[in-house]
């Protein structure tokens, strides 16, 4: 009987797991041979030396490298389907005890003859350190500064990229996205003539409606070059220039002082290093009893903090790709370090199932426009940017990643001015 190729002895070691794992959904080898249901999605592995850089490599990052250059794929469905027909899979434990132990040896050779397939330059480069803060201007723009058509394929009208709130679990977007916006203004009991400030203002959209529907004068920073031309011609264009204000600095930079202040997804970026750094500002920079919010996505917390700094590899594989730099909290160190800087914290709300509605959408709407993305960005970059939204889509809807509503005000004695229930907020 001649000897296997390589490549077809790969073959039989997917057919093994395929068989073992039952993962739901159909795999087509480089070969054309199609594994599992005969209908429904089915991932495409395009070439055999795809297995050895998993092998080798075995890390998100090379999966992640395998999809942005499309040796890895998905067809006849979404990646929300691939995640969906996995749901009644073999356990990962459960599998590697019932996998043919003696096949698998048998195709080390071939994995180690097509090893240097694994030792391919990464599909990406990360513009900024990755130990570094994700706050500094170089991190700030290696995410921000992609194209604003390219945000634009997946964003709604107003250009809002942060959690949206959803009064019901419907696909409108825009309703959604100016329901935040709203609810924001209306937890910081906004008033006309106030002076609020907006750290990481994004495209401006928060700006905007507080200045448009609640008379306040509205100053913002951003360190984003493309969020900044874009914001500064939305509030030019909205005719409120004279209430307006929008900077291209960082926020420890900043001064004055303000009634209200919010921060929307922006704390991500500044890092646990620079946590104290960044409340101190906030302090610096608001009037006393004065409002702010803070609105972060999170990690749940782990037993030791030395446990939590080190993240999973999801998380390792997020912050090179997408933010460098960029480190999420634990809401409890957030309430702490908010105490600890002499703020009284009045109410924690958790958007989780808000977040996880919001990625799902943009994710769809990036998928519908993937056409238009891939001419602002390229493929691979439009590949990647699919990957995230619909990776974080996923994380938020199982609980994996939280996000948090976070009103404090700068303590002082006396009455916090805030109304005995919350009715309000929720008419």
């Amino acid at each position: 009987m001649p000897a296997l190729s390589t490549e077809a002895r790969l073959a039989t070691l997917v057919r093994d797991a395929v068989a073992t794992f039952q993962p739901g959904f159909a795999v087509r080898l480089w070969t054309g041979e199609r594994l599992g249901p005969a209908t429904g999605p089915v991932v495409v592995v395009r070439e055999a030396g795809a297995l050895s850089r998993l092998a080798f490599r075995p890390r998100i990052d090379t999966l992640v490298e395998l999809w942005m250059d499309k040796t890895i794929d998905v067809e006849d469905g979404s990646i929300f389907d691939i995640a969906a027909a996995t749901t009644g899979a073999v356990r990962s434990k459960d599998g590697l005890k019932r996998l043919p132990k003696w096949r698998m040896a048998r195709a080390l050779p071939a994995l180690f003859r097509l090893r240097r397939a694994a030792k391919k330059a990464d599909a990406a480069e990360v513009g900024a350190d990755a130990g570094a803060s994700g706050s500094t201007k170089a991190a700030i723009q290696f995410h921000y500064d992609v194209s604003n058509a390219f945000y634009a394929t997946f964003l709604d009208e107003r250009m809002v990229y942060s959690c949206a709130y959803f009064d019901g679990w419907h696909d409108d977007i825009a309703k959604a996205q100016r329901d935040k916006l709203d609810m924001i203004c209306r937890k910081l009991r906004l008033q006309p003539g106030e002076r609020f400030l907006d750290i990481g203002c994004g495209w401006g959209a928060l700006l905007i409606h507080a200045a448009t529907h609640y008379g306040v004068s509205g100053h913002g920073v951003t360190l984003s070059q493309a969020q900044f031309d874009l914001a500064t011609a939305r509030v030019r264009e909205a005719g409120l220039e004279d209430r307006v204000t929008i900077e291209l600095k960082p926020f420890q930079a900043l001064a004055g002082t303000f009634d209200k202040i919010a921060s929307i997804g922006m704390f991500e970026h500044v890092g646990f290093a620079h946590h104290d750094e960044y409340f101190t500002a906030v302090k610096r920079l608001l009037r006393p009893r004065g409002l702010y919010l803070h609105h972060t996505i999170a990690r749940p917390a782990k037993a030791t903090l030395k446990r939590f700094l080190k993240g999973s590899r999801e998380y390792r594989a997020l912050t090179r790709y997408i933010f460098p730099g960029g480190e999420l909290d634990y809401i409890g160190h957030s309430l702490q370090k908010l105490e600890a800087n002499r703020f009284e914290v009045h109410d924690v709300e958790n958007w989780r199932e808000h977040y996880g509605r919001t990625c799902r959408l943009w994710a769809e709407r990036l998928r519908e426009n993937f056409p238009a993305a891939v001419a602002e960005v390229g493929e691979p970059r439009a590949r990647l940017w699919l990957l995230y939204l619909a990776g974080c889509a996923l994380a938020f809807e199982r609980g994996t990643v939280m996000i948090n509503q976070t009103l404090a005000s700068k303590r002082d004695k006396g009455p916090s001015g805030l109304p005995p229930t919350r009715a309000d907020l929720y008419r």
